[in-house]
């Protein structure tokens, strides 16, 4: 049966929070199975990945950081809604708290999203290929509107829309991971209207809440790109993008941004990915699925006619929630 041809970018994220994770990821890249990377600007290697990047050609984007260790704008000088006693930011459930009890001041967010943004510019010497979110907050509510105002103010194009579909069915997730995926989901179907008025742009369908750490294999990511999938003409030509968190586990006290590394980052669950990302196993079921590897740049080269994908080719992704 002929199936519908994919084009995959496979997004490397918190690239600047450790040298022996950025070492992982660097090879994930040379080896071909990792083909973007998402820059921490206020990670504890950040210099060194953005040299790394620079020496390599790495297509590197901006991996926006609102909720783990300390910012890099004006909020570092003072008091501020984003952040908690100690000087840093209030955490990847604080700040979620935070900006749904409107303790947020949004204004604050566009600053320091600003500063992180001049910051990236500062390390590369050019604009960031696309901007993501850490923890994905910036499709929250409130936060989305001015994530997207930012992006739309200094020129960034290609952003992350993480909606997954089918993920509330991935029963092998446990009921945390479960739930914090379908509220990523939620907050991404909701961030669609504000991305695309100002402009943004994303690839037709996202995988990797389903294949995080442990749970990712060639098998579950070649189910997930299959249920994203479902519906679509044979012989037609989607892009997605796979997120993944590759890298050898951290060694406290090196790494982090501004606290230390987290259990996560010292776990063995990067190596994982690492090893599945870069096995024949993956890469042998991908081409047997139709799927071509590409940079998030190569986007843009779509065949004449082709638009990039935005809004209207996620309509057919866009369905209920299966929880």
């Amino acid at each position: 049966m002929s199936r519908p041809r994919v084009r995959l970018v496979v997004t490397a994220d918190d690239f600047g929070y450790c040298p022996r994770r950025d070492e992982g990821i660097v090879e994930a890249f040379l080896a071909g199975a990792v083909t973007s990377v998402s820059l921490l600007v206020n990670g504890a290697a950040t210099e060194s990945a953005a040299e790394l990047a620079r020496r390599h050609s790495i297509p590197t984007g901006l991996h926006a950081n609102l909720s783990e260790g300390r910012p890099v704008g004006p909020a570092r000088r003072g008091a501020s809604s984003l952040l908690g006693p100690e000087g840093f930011f209030l955490g990847k459930m604080g700040f979620r708290e935070a900006v749904a009890a409107g303790d947020v001041d949004l204004p604050q967010v566009r600053e320091e999203l600003e500063a992180q943004l001049s910051c990236f510019r500062e390390l590369m010497g050019r604009a960031p290929t696309h901007v993501d979110g850490h923890q994905h907050v910036h499709v929250l509510p409130g936060v989305c509107q001015v994530f997207a105002e930012a992006l739309q103010a200094y020129g960034v194009r290609f952003t992350r829309l993480p909606l997954e579909r089918g993920v509330g069915g991935c029963t092998w997730l446990e009921a945390p991971a479960r739930a914090f995926a379908c509220a990523v989901e939620r907050d991404a179907r909701a961030a669609v209207g504000p991305f695309s008025r100002h402009g943004l742009r994303w690839t037709d369908a996202f995988v990797g809440l389903s294949t995080c750490g442990r749970h990712m294999s060639a098998h579950r990511v070649s189910g997930a790109l299959a249920r994203v999938l479902e519906g679509t003409l044979a012989g037609h030509t989607l892009t997605a993008e796979l997120m993944a968190h590759p890298g050898y586990p951290s060694v406290p006290p090196t790494g982090g941004c501004g606290e230390g590394p987290d259990a996560f980052s010292c776990s063995w669950e990067r190596l994982h990915e690492l090893r599945v990302l870069t096995a024949p196993t993956l890469r042998t079921r991908l081409a047997q699925d139709g799927v071509q590897l590409c940079a998030l740049d190569d986007l843009d080269s779509k065949r004449p006619g082709e638009e990039v994908p935005r809004e209207a080719t996620l309509e057919p992704f866009l369905e209920p929630s299966l929880l």
